[in-house]
């Protein structure tokens, strides 16, 4: 009996601290998800004036920056930390983890002009972080 007691008492911990894990959003609060390594879907298609909505529900950090010199002709350069460029972007993340999406954060920017934009994750553009937002 003791047995039975010590795995049901570990199986309940277990569950408790897993839970802690679960950043609490579900794919119906988002468009675009992060994984480790990854934006899920990787392009996504909208119309103009329509707001896009990134969540983050991996344990990782990561951030929403858009590639600056690649924005269509009149478009708003947008990051998940509100800075003005893509190098005070990178500046600020590196420097105080500005624009840094915890797990269970969320990102949203409006599209107010037609094109692609593209756009990466600021920790993780080397491992291939990137995506594409299409604006028609």
């Amino acid at each position: 009996m003791k047995r039975r007691t010590l795995l049901a008492t570990v199986g309940t911990v277990a569950t408790a601290s897993l839970a802690g894990c679960s950043s609490g959003l579900s794919e119906e609060d988002y468009d675009i998800g992060m994984t480790a390594n990854q934006f899920r879907p990787t392009s996504y298609t909208v119309s103009v004036g329509d707001t896009v909505v990134w969540g983050n529900p991996s344990s990782r950090g990561h951030s929403v920056t858009a590639y600056e010199d690649a924005l269509p002709e009149g478009a708003d350069f947008f990051a998940s930390g509100g800075a003005d460029t893509e190098s005070a972007a990178r500046d600020g993340f590196w420097g105080s983890s500005r624009g840094r999406l915890a797990s269970g954060d969320l990102y949203e920017h409006t599209f107010e002009v037609a094109g692609e934009f593209p756009y990466f994750c600021i920790p993780h553009e080397d491992g291939g972080m990137v995506g594409t937002i299409v604006v028609e």
